[in-house]
């Protein structure tokens, strides 16, 4: 059975033109291909990614971040309570009213006391701004170390110039060094993005962004086996560009510096459109609909590969709506929180809740008015918004 099933999905049908098979692509003339075979290599090499990634965040980030003024923030924890710990595991971290109340019958503690636990409970969870920064270093360096070894290897190569070279002498297309590198570390990166997303920072687009991880490594397999290795090293050098400047942007909003970081956000939006929805549909994949079939029929791996295009171009419109909003909230003054926040603001609101309740508690019966201490908590919540408004972005990469 599992013989059948190997030979069915290595039938050269599936991936080559009707007039090519898998003998094609065997090394003979001078000429190397890729074979399936190379990407075992990734395995290996993404774990290695996730070590250097390891050694880098805190020999490298950790210290850039101390010198930037960004310090681990230390929340109050809550008191131990099984009770509301049982709920807040099982059932919900924003327990309703009614949930609260019965809570409350059950612990015999006041419902104010309740709301505090569960807001000092979710601090806890809730990564801080030098976990984020560690993070976005991470991937800065590499979005950067990718972009540049990109233009590298493509820089003197016809096809960066003029996209009909990618399917000259196809599938006579010997296998170059720099794109075996290329690819391998393109695509190791990429399984280590998938292996760490359960420790880091959770995002509110994180479905969409395991989908486009997914999508992308299905791609550049696919173009590996079938030897599209001209358009798969295209469509990475695309992808990378617009990603050095978001988690730049990034780094310098932790870091608070906020004029540069919004003027990264701005080159990184434009860069985004262009890149993303211009360049990749109308040259890209133009070039891999209309021209393959000047040289062959269609044929699966044909329509397979430009599906799985239109999906990351859809993930792509769908990123560029969140930055549209942001954009134009961020040009009319009116951006209060990030489009893609999940957690991370609730962070911010949450710890000067927290604390102008704590201040309340303490004050003395002539001291400031809720008013006063509803309008500073206000201010936080919106000097919060603007400067976490880069937190929630992704590189796509992916």
């Amino acid at each position: 059975m599992f013989d059948t099933l190997y030979r069915w999905f290595w039938w050269d049908k599936l991936w080559l033109p009707a007039e090519l098979s898998w003998a094609d692509l065997e090394d003979k003339e001078g000429r190397v291909y890729a074979k399936a075979s190379h990407l075992y290599v990734t395995v290996p090499y993404a774990f290695g990614f996730l070590l250097v990634r390891y050694l880098f965040e805190r020999w490298i980030a950790a210290p850039l971040a101390v010198s930037a003024g960004i310090r681990h923030r230390v929340h109050l924890r809550a008191e131990h309570n099984p009770i509301l710990e049982l709920f807040y595991t099982t059932h919900s971290r924003n327990p309703l009213q009614a949930d609260i109340n019965g809570l409350s019958k059950k612990s015999s503690l006041p419902v104010r006391q309740i709301e505090r636990w569960f807001r000092r409970r979710r601090q806890q969870d809730h990564p801080g701004v030098l976990k984020k920064f560690r993070e976005a270093s991470w991937r800065f360096v590499f979005y950067l170390s990718a972009s540049i070894g990109g233009i590298t290897a493509l820089y003197d190569k016809e096809w960066l110039y003029n996209t009909r070279e990618v399917w000259t002498g196809y599938p006579k297309q010997s296998l170059l060094e720099s794109q075996y590198w290329y690819y391998i570390l393109e695509m190791s990166f990429y399984g280590c993005l998938l292996c760490s997303v359960a420790f880091d920072v959770k995002r509110k687009d994180f479905k969409e962004q395991i989908m486009h991880h997914l999508a992308t490594l299905v791609l550049l397999s696919f173009s590996w086996c079938a030897n599209f290795i001209r358009i798969g090293t295209l469509v990475m050098l695309v992808h990378d560009a617009s990603d050095v400047f978001l988690e730049s942007a990034k780094l310098f909003n932790y870091a608070k510096w906020e004029k540069t970081s919004k003027g990264l956000f701005v080159v990184f939006a434009i860069v985004f459109m262009v890149t993303r929805l211009i360049i990749f549909p109308f040259w890209l994949i133009h070039c891999t609909w209309v021209y393959p079939v000047y040289y062959y029929p269609a044929f699966f791996g044909y329509y397979f590969f430009n599906v799985m295009l239109v999906v990351l171009l859809f993930l792509h419109i769908f990123w560029a709506h969140l930055i549209f909003r942001m954009f134009r909230k961020f040009l009319f003054g009116t951006l209060i929180r990030d489009e893609r926040s999940d957690i991370e603001d609730e962070e911010g609101q949450e710890t000067s809740t927290t604390e102008a309740e704590d201040v309340e508690q303490h004050k003395p019966f002539n001291g400031p008015s809720s008013d006063a201490a509803n309008e500073k908590n206000g201010c936080f919540v919106l000097s919060n918004g603007s400067t976490h408004i880069f937190d929630r972005f992704k590189a796509s990469t992916d």
